[in-house]
């Protein structure tokens, strides 16, 4: 398993993307990495936009960036949830100032922005976050993946395979 000895963090909130939660978490465990899905503490349960179940495992305030070598964001309007959080954002705010991996596919770059790690990086993701992402110091690219640093973005669903490809691969450089 190439990404044997990694953990990840995939974050959660209500009306996450069904298949932007599920298709990183499944590809990841796939590869090998340890896969924990940390949400807000609100709850034990996250539902998706369709009102399929994803359970946390544990909640932000319980776990450090220390913790993993990546950071997970899927899209739907859960990121518009997970900022309510000071928490999350900071999770990911300290994965990013680490060099760690944050990765985030649809609405996940409003976290990114949130947590400070658009500045002066190319980002993708929903077209409808374009203006945040610029407002927030980032340069919108319109591609199906982009790499720039320590940073992954991605679009939409049909863009998971890429997503999901640029992750694995990334994790097996570091």
């Amino acid at each position: 398993m190439s990404l044997s000895g990694k953990r990840v963090a995939l974050l959660i909130e209500d009306e996450y993307q069904i298949l932007e939660g599920w298709y990183p978490y499944l590809r990841l465990q796939e590869a090998g990495a340890d896969v924990r899905v940390i949400g807000s503490g609100t709850k034990d349960s996250y539902d998706s936009k369709e009102h399929y179940p994803m359970a946390a495992d544990a909640a932000a305030a319980d776990v450090s960036a220390a913790d993993f070598d990546a950071v997970v964001i899927p899209g739907g309007f859960a990121p518009d949830n997970m900022r309510l959080h000071q928490e999350m954002v900071d999770l990911v705010k300290d994965a990013y100032e680490s060099g760690k991996l944050v990765a985030a596919i649809c609405h996940g770059g409003w976290m990114l922005a949130s947590a400070g790690a658009t500045k002066g990086r190319k980002i993708t993701g929903y077209l409808p976050i374009k203006v945040d992402v610029e407002n927030a110091g980032g340069t919108w690219v319109d591609e199906p993946v982009v790499e720039d640093g320590n940073v992954i973005t991605s679009r939409t669903p049909v863009d998971l395979p890429d997503f999901g490809r640029a992750i694995v691969s990334y994790l097996e450089r570091v």
